[in-house]
């Protein structure tokens, strides 16, 4: 078990889900945010994920719950939000729609929305979002996959083995667990576990998780920025981050050896490795992506 970076403790990971369901070429699919935002209203309640359009004429999205505060004041709650289309995964922003996205996760627990994916991924506007189409879509099929076998199919929020809870305290740092001794177990889609790795996320994403913990379970954009911050800032016991394994050729093995490679990699456990293969696998074909080599570590 790693304690130097992120740590990812789920068991058995779920059966996979049926097989994937294709969209035709040339089908119609399913809307983007902007083209069903309403115009945004003081007094309001929005959820995380909510996109307005704002008497500007420019279009916000909500990264927190709010009862109608102002995107131009409180930026805390908002953020600027870029229409691109709609949900073609050619032209969108995120090249997975939420049609899509649905097919992906049939099963999964109502918490994680396609809407607070969407919400956080301007913390990290190269995601998804760098190179050509092609690897564009590859990246977020590779980022979803693993997140499909953290989560068993993003049906956990928090880390199914109570018992692990107290040993994610790590006291020889300076500012200790100030939550508490087991407040620091793995949450989200990416599972983030232990106290340095909550301190070292909220200080990039510019949220206290080291004092609020459980923000990562309970607001569906933090949870997913605390995946997103991993993903593209982290290389684990890896050489990189899976971002860069994504955009630079790397491969997807590679984001399996950042992610849990001192478990899984070098012949260490590979059938959890199969399982994160398969799901790349399934997902690149439902966005349209030829899944590449070096699929293994």
């Amino acid at each position: 078990m790693r304690r130097n970076r992120f740590v990812t403790l789920l068991p058995a990971v779920l059966a996979l889900v049926g097989a994937a369901v294709l969209v035709p070429s040339g089908t119609a699919t399913a809307a983007g945010p902007c083209d069903s935002a309403a115009g945004w209203t003081a007094g309001t309640w929005y959820p995380a994920g909510t996109v307005v359009r704002y008497t500007d004429g420019k279009y916000y999205v909500a990264e927190h719950d709010n009862p109608g505060y102002d995107p131009l004041i409180s930026t805390w709650y908002w953020d600027p939000y870029t229409c691109q289309g709609g949900g073609d995964p050619g032209t969108g922003r995120f090249p997975v729609t939420e049609a899509q996205f649905q097919q992906m996760f049939p099963g999964r627990n109502p918490f994680y929305t396609y809407n607070g994916l969407i919400a956080a991924l301007a913390a990290y506007p190269g995601f998804a979002n760098t190179g050509s189409d092609q690897v564009k879509r590859q990246e977020a099929a590779a980022f979803l996959a693993n997140v499909d076998h953290e989560t068993g199919g993003l049906v956990h929020i928090v880390e199914q083995n109570t018992a692990n809870y107290p040993h994610y305290c790590d006291r020889n740092q300076p500012y200790g667990c100030p939550a508490g001794q087991a407040a620091y177990y793995g949450r989200g889609p990416l599972q983030l576990s232990w106290n340095f790795n909550y301190k070292a996320a909220g200080d990039a994403l510019g949220i206290n998780l080291l004092n609020n913990p459980s923000l990562v379970q309970t607001d569906a954009a933090v949870s997913w920025k605390t995946a997103l911050w991993y993903w593209n800032t982290q290389r684990g016991p890896g050489t990189m981050t899976p971002h860069d394994a994504m955009v630079n050729g790397r491969g997807f093995g590679e984001t399996i050896r950042s992610i849990n490679g001192a478990a899984e990699c070098a012949g260490r456990n590979p059938a959890q490795v199969q399982s994160r293969v398969n799901s790349y696998q399934r997902f690149a074909q439902m966005v349209g992506a030829a899944p590449g080599g070096n699929l293994y570590c």
